[in-house]
């Protein structure tokens, strides 16, 4: 597929929006419209058995929903992926790492957007203050087991599809390399 021509539609602080013709491989032209976010980072957050998660209200959806601390830099900045994950994971819960071990790149949704997600087990963990973004205000955590999170999955409380595919990545790292993750 060959671009044509490209021509920015919208922009804000958080993504742009473009609209591209195209030339197919068969000649015949066609459009495109993209949607370009920066990559993100989302964070598992593992103490023993439990999960930390958090809870805000998003806006789109008009729910407050659970999910992992994930996010973006601010402006479209694109960061490096463990240095974007370890602002993340201390911005919305207060923890700090002393281990992230890299369990997978996401793909949001790719047939109309750019953007990808690094996935981390964030392990070693201790607490701190959070620093929240002004959007964030609102933001809950808790602490879950993975009966209680699986739960949550089944019953519709987590339907973030980033976080549970994370936490398949999660099941697939454990099953292949042989130990559970803590």
């Amino acid at each position: 597929m060959q671009t044509i021509d490209s021509s920015q539609v919208y922009q804000n602080s958080w993504m742009t929006v473009r609209e591209d013709r195209i030339r197919r491989q068969d000649g015949s032209p066609g459009i495109y419209g993209v949607v370009d976010k920066p990559n993100y980072a989302l964070i598992i957050p593992l103490h023993h058995d439990r999960l930390h998660m958090v809870e805000q209200f998003r806006y789109p959806l008009g729910l407050r929903r659970w999910e992992f601390p994930q996010g973006t830099a601010p402006d479209r900045a694109e960061v490096d992926p463990l240095d974007l994950a370890a602002r993340e994971l201390r911005e919305e819960t207060g923890l700090r790492a002393g281990h992230m071990l890299d369990l997978g790149v996401l793909d949001v949704a790719p047939g109309f957007c750019s953007q990808r997600g690094h996935v981390y087990l964030a392990t070693d963990l201790t607490e701190g203050p959070h620093e929240r973004e002004h959007e964030e205000q609102d933001m809950r955590t808790m602490w879950v087991d993975r009966a209680k999170f699986e739960t949550m999955v089944h019953r519709h409380e987590v339907t973030d599809s980033q976080s549970i595919a994370a936490y398949t990545l999660l099941l697939l790292f454990e099953r292949t390399s042989g130990r559970i993750a803590t």
